[in-house]
């Protein structure tokens, strides 16, 4: 009896991820940007439970759980802010990662299972998704929730699918979600999916600050674009640097906190600039170093221990009364629960 049949239900989970740099080149034709990333997945995990329909449908559904259920945008037509909720339909990126594998094994079974009379699996699912990245905060809390659907599927559906070709269907989906799959530490390259895992010993441990205002990643790489125009800046072809990127498979902070940067921090900053005050709090609060995590809004503190964490959280909860959240990683990628 499989543990579908036997629980009936499979959880995963996935972590969120940071960027401890992140280097964007010119805009490309197809729209995107050529990037370089070092990613590094932390201790705050999306939960999603996936249990067997029989009708071939798919559901999602939040969990009375989730830290997070919505977000407000700015709306730059008006200077005011609108409510956004997540959408549990067709536009959710688990309902098209439980899409996406169920065509591809529905592919496979008609490749396979052709004898007359034999029955194929329905591959419905509902999904419940718990929420514990903030959402539009550019720690790709979307991309978990896909990587956490792959794998709570493929084990749900007995696919017998490797951790590799999860993360070759979830690369269809956005450059974050095959490295939720895999976790740890990252660079990336390309639009962000080309992975080059990192052999890390040791641990960061960071302080995040979610914002009560979301932004769109796209529109954030397109303030990026028009203030180099501006300014008539070129962007070059982006590289990391060799030097952080050694000090991050060392968990050495001190040398992280010199390297860290982040081309989309004055974009994001120039359409939210509280988020500049957030950064020097933290720094008067004692972080080793500040910055926009990703495209924003969530603003990510390097502390020197998890103590340090611990106390830095506590003292920005007290000055700015915001949810300030500890974490710590390289965590692992997505997992069965």
């Amino acid at each position: 009896m499989r543990d579908s049949e036997f629980f009936g239900h499979v959880t995963a989970l996935a972590p969120g991820k940071v960027n401890l740099s992140l280097r964007v080149g010119p805009l490309r034709a197809d729209g995107y940007h050529e990037v370089a990333t070092l990613y590094y997945a932390v201790s705050l995990y999306e939960e999603v439970l996936a249990s067997p329909r029989q009708d071939g449908a798919i559901t999602v559904s939040l969990s009375e759980r989730s830290a997070f259920t919505g977000v407000e945008h700015q709306d730059h037509a008006t200077g005011g802010t609108v409510p956004v909720q997540i959408p549990l339909d067709e536009n959710n990126l688990a309902y098209q990662a439980a899409d996406l594998l169920r065509k591809a094994l529905q592919e496979r079974d008609a490749a396979t299972l052709s004898f007359p009379g034999t029955e194929r699996p329905s591959y419905g699912v509902d999904l419940t998704i718990t929420k514990n990245v903030p959402i539009a905060g550019g720690m790709g809390g979307g991309s978990a929730d896909a990587a956490a659907t792959l794998v709570a599927c493929s084990a749900l559906w007995e696919a017998g699918l490797t951790k590799e070709q999860l993360a070759e269907l979830g690369a269809r989906l956005g450059a974050d979600v095959p490295f939720a799959i895999f976790g740890g530490a990252a660079v990336g390259q390309g639009v962000g999916d080309n992975l080059s895992p990192l052999l890390t010993r040791g641990e960061l441990h960071l302080v995040i600050v979610p914002a009560s205002t979301g932004l769109s990643t796209p529109e954030v790489y397109r303030k990026l674009d028009a203030m180099r125009d501006a300014v008539e800046l070129t962007a070059d072809d982006p590289e990391l640097d060799d030097d952080l990127v050694r000090a991050a498979c060392a968990a050495d902070a001190e040398m992280i906190t010199t390297l860290m940067a982040n081309d989309l921090q004055a974009p994001a900053v120039a359409m939210l600039p509280a988020l500049d005050d957030m950064m020097d709090a933290g720094m008067a609060e004692g972080a080793m170093q500040g910055m926009v995590s990703g495209s924003g809004p969530t603003v990510m503190f390097l502390a020197r221990d998890a103590s340090a964490a611990s106390q830095l959280a506590t003292g920005l909860q007290e000055r700015l009364d915001v949810w300030a959240i500890p974490v710590s990683g390289p965590a692992p990628g997505a997992r069965l629960l």
